[in-house]
């Protein structure tokens, strides 16, 4: 991944950044440019900048393209927990462990290979072949609910829905410490962290709104059980809010304290409701999942009475 180094004259001056590096990186999209700047690889004068950025005469663009990997995701027989099937739409219930689709390092033993092997070729392909049929996503360590499209149709449907935020999304969550107020929302917005590309932050710099809502179940003396409502689905936005108001998900690696619970292996998460009409005849269906026997154990030995 080489880095290229550019000064503005006046043929650029005025124009967004996105747009400049678009028409000097021999035709990449600015679409495919924008995620490059949301990913920390474009400075300007040594600093980030978000993608409206307006170019000045003198300034100096430093940028990193990375090369292009073609991925093709393999058929694979992986036992699947599906909860409901028809026609149109799985609904599955994924183990914590186990990655939603193809990437650097998880080529395969996930979702989209289980996925393929159930399905074949009825699988929705409008977001490309290493992800068929993915409408929305949860974490490699988060366990729970996902809808799966097996045709353009649905997916376009069920992808509105989220967009509408007309899509029930509920987890169950273990958190570090104890609450005053038994329910309460968290409205900050999510953006990449400025000094960590692979974390997220709340932020105002190139950040969308994110919204989460929750309600205490049962408390001990070190540790809360939630139930969060989210009204927004933003990368990591449960284990961010939660550690941006100081209780950070148990046993999350990223987000949770140096001295976090080490043995649960992942953070105590768990997508245990999604709601939605169905895409073909607009019926409202509500699926749930219990959370996993690791994280119950670990509820009884924190908070017997929950």
């Amino acid at each position: 991944m080489d880095e290229t180094i550019f000064k503005i004259d006046s043929d650029f001056s005025g124009n967004r950044i996105d747009k400049v590096i678009s028409d000097l990186s021999n035709g990449f999209t600015r679409s495919h440019i924008q995620h490059i700047i949301e990913d920390g690889l474009v400075s300007v004068n040594g600093n980030p900048v978000n993608k409206s950025y307006k170019v000045n005469v003198g300034d100096v663009i430093s940028f990193s393209i990375p090369e292009l990997k073609t991925m093709e995701a393999k058929p694979e027989n992986i036992p699947l927990d599906i909860i409901y099937e028809d026609d149109d739409l799985l609904v599955v219930n994924k183990p914590r462990g186990m990655v939603v689709h193809p990437a650097a390092g998880n080529y395969d033993g996930t979702l989209v290979n289980a996925l393929l092997y159930h399905c074949g070729d009825s699988l929705s392909g409008i977001n490309g072949v290493i992800r068929p049929g993915i409408v929305h996503r949860i974490d490699k360590d988060t366990s729970g609910l996902l809808m799966v499209a097996k045709n353009d149709y649905s997916h376009i449907k069920l992808a509105q829905q989220i967009k509408e935020h007309s899509f029930t999304r509920q987890y169950r969550t273990c958190v570090h410490g104890t609450f005053k107020e038994l329910s309460g929302t968290v409205n900050a917005p999510i953006g990449r962290n400025p000094n960590d590309r692979k974390k997220m932050c709340v932020t105002d710099i190139n950040s969308r709104d994110a919204v989460s809502h929750y309600e205490v179940l049962a408390q001990g003396e070190k540790f809360s059980y939630l139930k969060v409502t989210l009204e927004t689905g933003r990368t990591h936005q449960i284990r961010v809010h939660m550690a941006h108001i100081g209780h950070p998900v148990a046993g999350d690696p990223v987000y949770g304290p140096k001295n976090g619970v080490t043995s649960l292996n992942g953070q105590c998460l768990h997508a245990g409701l999604i709601g939605f009409e169905h895409p073909r005849d607009g019926r409202y269906m509500e699926f749930c999942a219990d959370i996993p026997e690791y994280f119950k154990t670990f509820l009884n030995k924190q908070i017997p009475q929950y």
